[in-house]
């Protein structure tokens, strides 16, 4: 097991190592395998970044963000800037239904709401949103319909897990309880840990993941 000494100089190093991330503005504390990031990243899509490759480092059991995201002048938008180039970028996609969003913007804050067929639309609909400038944050509030699920869903997750590389599906458990989709079990890395979750949210007709896997220590 690593030491947090040891912790913190490789999450330091994978996010001098990831392109998106200013390291000069993160800071990094670790207490007993968790780490804290802190500082002023310049995006919402820098943010995000740094959890990411806090959370991609062997040996990080939680990552608590303490970041303060921070527009530079030449990056600053006004709400309506905002809002209008958010409804540009999901205008011009084709995978999700423009007709069932609704985008509100207060104080470079985009909130999303609305409809949905599949978890993969909600999601597409904020990675469209997440580079533009100006923004600070994203609150993705947008809704998948509950569709019934095909008697065999449960065997096809199952399945998808077991395709992937990444994940070792035999230490993974599933159930199934109206668009939600449990998981339970021992994993091996964070990362392992999201793509089973990105497995199951694929289903279709799954409206919610509950993760419950455990990291292996």
């Amino acid at each position: 097991m690593k030491s947090d000494l040891s912790l913190k100089k490789d999450v330091m190093e994978e996010l001098a190592w990831e392109p998106q991330v200013n390291e000069a503005l993160i800071g990094v504390e670790v207490k007993n395998g968790v780490v804290t990031l802190s500082g002023h990243p310049t995006s919402y899509a820098e943010k995000l970044a740094a959890e990411k490759a806090a959370f991609r480092v062997a040996g990080v059991k939680a990552v608590a963000v303490d970041l303060d995201v921070e527009i530079p002048g030449s990056h600053k938008r006004t709400d309506a800037d905002i809002a209008g180039a958010a409804n540009a970028a999901l205008c011009w996609n084709s995978i999700v239904p423009r007709d069932a969003i609704k985008i509100m913007v207060e104080d470079a804050v985009v909130t999303l709401s609305g409809e949905v067929a599949g978890d993969f639309q909600r999601r597409a609909a904020e990675n469209l949103i997440r580079p533009l400038l100006g923004v600070k944050e994203i609150r993705n509030q947008i809704m998948v319909k509950p569709s019934a699920f095909s008697k065999d869903i449960q065997a096809k997750i199952t399945a998808a897990l077991h395709r992937q590389a990444q994940i070792d599906a035999q230490n993974i458990s599933i159930s199934i309880e109206g668009g939600k989709v449990t998981l339970k079990g021992k994993v091996h890395s964070w990362a392992e840990r999201q793509a089973a979750e990105h497995a199951a949210l694929a289903a279709p007709g799954v409206a919610q993941v509950v993760d419950h896997l455990e990291l292996l220590s």
